[in-house]
């Protein structure tokens, strides 16, 4: 029997299982106790032994599910997405949250190859406006709608 690695699988495989042992690692001072009277480190434990559990299976499967090679790797919607979450963490408290969504979104929209300009528009209005309705009216969060010199 030869092993014939799913690459894509073994990587996400072994990025699960490092994830969950990370996230066992910062629940380690937290006491666990029963599941009577569970304490603030149950569920952070428990999820982060799921996900290790599933990260192995994903890993053994993936030697013996074939030949899949890594994809290469895209790297206009990475380096978008990335900028777009930093463009939000610098633009929010100077531009407001109606601004910074539209610049985020249309941003974000150009990691994909088939973005088209009007669609992408409108979907950055109609997000910018559903962000400012639900975290500022409905949850009444104290984040600024509108750039400062408004």
């Amino acid at each position: 029997m030869t092993l014939r690695l799913n690459v894509p699988d073994l990587a996400f495989g072994v990025f699960l299982v490092a994830l969950g042992a990370l996230a066992y690692a910062l629940a380690g001072e937290l006491t666990v106790g029963t599941a009577a009277s569970m304490g603030p480190g149950y569920v952070p434990r428990g999820l982060a032994l799921v996900v290790m559990v599933y990260g192995l299976v994903l890993g053994l499967r993936a030697a013996f599910t074939g030949h899949v090679p890594f994809p290469p790797v895209a790297w206009r919607p990475l380096i978008l997405i990335a900028a777009s979450v930093m463009l939000f963490g610098v633009l929010l408290p100077a531009m407001g949250l109606a601004v910074t969504s539209v610049v985020v979104v249309v941003a974000a929209g150009f990691a994909a190859y088939d973005v088209r300009l009007r669609e992408n528009a409108i979907l950055a209005l109609a997000l910018a406006i559903f962000a400012v309705l639900l975290f500022v009216t409905a949850l009444g969060l104290p984040i600024p709608v509108w750039p400062r010199w408004i």
